[in-house]
């Protein structure tokens, strides 16, 4: 029953996360809607206005975009973060390894391995002179 109330939990963590990832996605392309517009304004306006007006909207427009990039950036990261943090804890559930489990595990092993070439060459150099003692007595 706990398990199943973890997997249910799990689950509405995980539709959270898909959710804000989809608002984030309509908010972003409702501002790039926006902006678009406020651009076709500004060069209508600039048009009417003048050469001087228009490198003023150019100016300004470069300005909002940097700023408008910093935004999408760090909320985009903050999406990113919930996401990892629900699919590590949906992977731990399964008991699936982390990186970090694989790598300790290679080391482990290419350790072991090492050792074992050790032993199978003492072995090999050790084993065959006794041997050989063994045939000659």
């Amino acid at each position: 029953m706990s398990k199943r109330l973890k997997e249910l939990a799990d689950e509405a963590m995980e539709n959270q996360v898909f959710a804000q990832a989809r608002d984030l996605a309509v908010k972003v392309r409702e501002s790039g809607n926006r902006v678009w517009l406020a651009g076709l304004g500004a060069l209508s306006k600039a048009q009417k206005g003048g050469a001087d007006m228009f490198e003023e909207f150019v100016a300004e427009g470069e300005k909002a975009q940097g700023e408008m990039r910093e935004k999408a950036s760090e909320t985009w990261g903050k999406v990113e973060k919930a996401f990892d943090d629900q699919m590590g804890r949906a992977l731990h559930v399964f008991n699936v390894p982390t990186r970090e489990d694989i790598d300790t595990l290679s080391n482990r092993v290419q350790d072991l391995t090492m050792t074992t070439k050790k032993l199978a060459e003492e072995e090999e150099t050790h084993g065959r002179g006794r041997a050989q003692k063994a045939k000659a007595e």
